[in-house]
């Protein structure tokens, strides 16, 4: 309804002012705001400072046409609704008008004002919707940029990564360590994408079997094998004008392989048990903790399915080379279930921030996660303590300094890893504390200033 739209910005360009008069008359509610102009040369020099939401233009007018000045407003201003109207205008013009942008096409005189005004109502209706429509898409970017939540210059990185390669048709391949928010990346792909309003089908590979695998992606006919009661179109069909994220897509089989291949090149998809072939249009996300190009190299792994999936390469850090975004994350985490579960809390305890920095998160982000959603179950006080957290969390800080993480439940290679790091960032830290400058804790250490920067960059402490 009229009454419950804001006001509604007219335009109104016709050499006869009594044409103008007129629609003063058929727009006297008070939300329209009118602006009447005789002079299309004036109208064009004004497009980008007229305020405008619906523009009524006449077919023929000296100096510069209708259809003309109706190219010029959708090339500046795409997003204005046109109304042409003519005395005698014909079919074919109309048709034109159409083909050129304008919203409706009117032959004078009017059939009434009211039909005249509802017209102009239903483009002013159609405009704000498309605004409102905008308004949703960038809120729905914004949130998917805003749960990516760190600051270290990796995830910048890899922020900068979504942001360019969004808005592209290309296939990306996400690699990571488990938990360390793969999945999360891919959903922000799609959402910033032209495909954001088409669904997002997502699967992990490697809970499948490999027939199942199949009949899941590619459909299966009627009858194709022992329980298939019924035609299935498979994910892929499902996908068809938005997005297909395959996680652990390191796991599936040769077989498998071969037939995602052919899917990505031929842009088509051959259901289980079917001699026909069906077209789609998605794009492919794909995502692994595996090292593919070693895969790939070794013979585990197709090189010519790994290069079609490497188009653009977004590699997550695991959140013990993130440095402080540990602490960020925490306290976004804190909120997140804090709020889910109707609790408030002022924070965490230094003892507990200082045991979340030093532990080296074999398990990332989702391990995170857990602990803290752990923390806020069991918390009795205001603030999230070092006894709320989980035990091998708690224990990596000891009489106020730090100790090496709980390692004797990880993988040799992982320990030593993260016993390393935990041993490396220490003992610069120890460094920087003792010396009055990074050159004299470089000869302290033995290194020369350049490699001791290189450490100090890697660790984010200088």
């Amino acid at each position: 309804m009229l009454e419950s739209l804001a006001p509604i910005d007219v335009l109104v360009v016709d050499d006869e002012p009594t044409v103008l008069r007129a629609w003063r008359e058929i727009l006297r509610d008070p939300r329209y705001r009118l602006t009447l102009i005789t002079d299309p040369l004036d109208a064009a020099a004004r497009l980008s400072e007229l305020a405008m939401d619906v523009a009524i233009i006449d077919l023929r007018m000296p100096k510069l046409s209708g259809m003309e000045l109706l190219t010029r407003i959708k090339t500046q201003r795409p997003e204005v609704e046109v109304v042409m109207m003519t005395g005698m205008g014909g079919v074919a013009e109309a048709v034109e008008a159409i083909k050129r942008g304008a919203f409706e096409f009117l032959s004078k005189p009017f059939a009434s004002n009211e039909a005249a005004e509802l017209t102009v109502r239903r483009a002013a209706e159609l405009r704000r919707l498309e605004r409102r429509v905008a308004q949703l898409e960038r809120d729905v970017q914004g949130d998917a940029l805003h749960r990516i939540v760190g600051q270290s210059p990796q995830m910048t990185q890899v922020v900068e990564l979504v942001r360019s390669v969004a808005a592209s048709p290309a296939t990306v391949l996400i690699t990571g360590e488990s938990g360390t928010g793969k999945e999360l990346v891919a959903q922000a792909i799609h959402a910033l994408s032209p495909r954001a309003a088409r669904p997002l089908v997502q699967l992990n590979c490697s809970a499948l079997t490999e027939t199942l695998l199949e009949s899941e992606l590619f459909g299966h006919g009627k009858g194709a094998f022992s329980g298939a009661t019924a035609d299935h179109p498979g994910l892929f069909v499902a996908a068809d004008q938005g997005s297909i994220f395959l996680d652990e897509i390191g796991d599936i089989s040769p077989a498998m392989q071969a037939k995602l291949l052919r899917t990505l090149q031929e842009g088509e998809v051959r259901p289980v048990g079917s001699v026909r072939t069906l077209r789609v249009d998605v794009r492919v996300i794909a995502a692994t903790n595996r090292n593919l190009e070693r895969e790939a190299q070794q013979g585990r792994f197709r090189q010519d399915l790994y290069y079609r999936l490497n188009v653009v390469r977004i590699d997550m850090p695991p959140l013990r080379e993130r440095g402080d975004d540990v602490l960020l994350l925490a306290e976004h985490l804190l909120r997140k279930h804090a709020l889910r579960m109707s609790r408030h809390f002022d924070g965490f305890e230094p003892p507990a921030l200082r045991a979340l920095s030093h532990y080296g998160w074999p398990g990332n982000v989702r391990q995170l996660e857990n602990a803290i959603e752990r923390a806020v179950v069991l918390a009795r006080g205001s603030s999230i303590t070092l006894e709320d957290l989980p035990a091998p969390i708690s224990g990596a800080v000891a009489s106020g300094g730090a100790a090496a993480p709980a390692l004797g439940d990880l993988p040799f290679a992982v320990a030593k890893q993260q016993a390393t790091e935990h041993f490396e960032r220490g003992y610069l830290k120890h460094l920087l504390a003792r010396h009055d400058s990074v050159s004299a804790a470089a000869r302290s250490a033995g290194l020369d200033r350049s490699n001791f920067r290189r450490l100090l960059r890697r660790y984010q402490l200088g």
